[in-house]
């Protein structure tokens, strides 16, 4: 397990990164994005879709839980924020262990669910501009990638 750093300068940047980290992904990948309102999670999933070859608008599924896209393979952008104070399982298993990628906004309200093998990505702010991201690898899979976009 090891943690990578990443600094973004604006909002086309987070995306090019998260597009390289997205043509890297495969089926069964799990990612976790964490950050305050406004960080750029959305920015940064969009991005993620462009990686993985998605077509379609990519927007936060704040109000629907999860929006699935089609690209190379399936994608799935959860946002679990509305589910704080739930131990409710919504079969996240079916999608975390499945055919496509998955990417869960405010993950820590779902820990229980997570599985062992992911990559966490936290994005703070450092100023109006400036994103701070921080990759933590839980697997040598995702620490080969980190490795590869990290430069």
């Amino acid at each position: 397990m090891a943690i990578y750093e990443w600094k973004s300068f604006s909002s086309d940047e987070t995306k090019a990164f998260a597009e390289k980290l997205g043509e890297r992904l495969q089926p069964g990948d799990l990612l976790t994005l964490e950050g305050d309102l406004g960080a750029g999670k959305t920015t940064f999933t969009k991005g993620l879709g462009k990686g993985l070859g998605v077509k379609r608008t990519i927007n936060s599924p704040t109000f629907t839980i999860m929006k699935e896209y089609q690209g190379r393979f399936p994608f799935y952008h959860m946002d679990v924020y509305r589910l704080e104070d739930s131990d409710e399982d919504l079969g996240f298993e079916e999608y975390f262990e499945g055919s496509g990628v998955t990417v869960v906004e405010w993950a820590q309200f779902i820990k229980e669910f997570l599985p062992a093998e992911r990559l966490d990505i936290t994005i703070n702010y450092k100023d109006d501009s400036t994103r701070l991201l921080t990759l933590q690898s839980r697997s040598e899979h995702f620490e080969e990638i980190c490795k590869e976009i990290i430069v």
